[in-house]
């Protein structure tokens, strides 16, 4: 029986350790900036009505900021993946009413598109919202700021453009400047030397309404990122496929 027996003399087989995948490295990271900053993660379906994806959220049905999200719908009638994390803030809203509410919302979202190095069907997002007394747009703009410089490092340059989105009121979107090529110029900013990495702006009168709050009382700002576009940045990650593709040389190397 000497084929069966165990040579303890030799060297014992390495066990290979585990590792954070980069999505959810960037993404606990995120939690904790936006918890340093006083902000409570809350955690909102993935299956969700189209009154809640859409119609509370300021997209009656026929309006054409719908055609923005390509929809998964289920088979039971107005049933959905969520498009994007933003139903949450109703939701929040109509359970913290008539408190003030500082949170963020993060969690995965589901568009049927087409899947290119930079866009995925599916694809983490983390909301945030604001509702308070007398919440400015400045305060967004300090918000967001302190957020680039904790999340990218200190002395990052950043800039507002208008934007348009149905719930919020007025709208911009925040870019930094690029990490890869300092702002000079390259294939991944497309030259322009600015990285777009969230949209923002100000609760719409409307949503604040059908989440329970008096807009003549109270005012908010949202905002929405992509974890996997912020780690692409850190990274130089070029292409977006490689988050799902489960490919253990590129998972190796976070």
């Amino acid at each position: 029986m000497a084929t069966s027996a165990v040579d303890v003399t030799l060297p014992g087989r390495p066990v290979a350790r585990g590792r954070l995948h980069p999505s959810t490295q960037v993404l606990r990271r995120i939690y904790q900036i936006w918890a340093d900053m006083g902000f409570q993660i809350y955690l909102s379906r993935d299956v969700e009505t189209d009154e809640y994806n859409f119609q509370l959220l300021n997209f009656p049905p026929g309006h054409p900021a719908r055609d923005m999200q390509d929809s998964f719908y289920t088979t039971g009638e107005g049933i959905l993946l969520r498009t994007h994390t933003s139903p949450g803030q109703i939701r929040a809203m109509r359970q913290y009413c008539p408190e003030p509410i500082r949170v963020i919302l993060p969690g995965m979202c589901y568009r049927y598109e087409q899947v290119t190095a930079r866009h995925e069907m599916q694809f983490y997002q983390v909301e945030g919202l604001v509702v308070g007394y007398n919440i400015r747009f400045t305060d967004l703009k300090g918000t967001l700021n302190d957020f680039a410089q904790r999340m990218f490092g200190a002395g990052r340059k950043t800039r507002f453009r208008a934007s348009y989105f149905p719930f919020t009121e007025p709208s911009a979107e925040l870019d930094v400047d690029c990490i890869l090529c300092g702002g000079r110029g390259c294939r991944i900013c497309k030259y322009s030397g600015w990285l777009e990495i969230l949209g923002c702006g100000m609760v719409n009168p409307v949503v604040l309404q059908n989440g329970g709050y008096d807009p003549t009382v109270f005012s908010g700002y949202a905002f929405g990122m992509g974890p996997e576009r912020i780690a692409m940045l850190h990274h130089g990650i070029e292409d977006i496929r490689n988050f799902w593709a489960n490919d253990l040389r590129f998972l190796e190397q976070f």
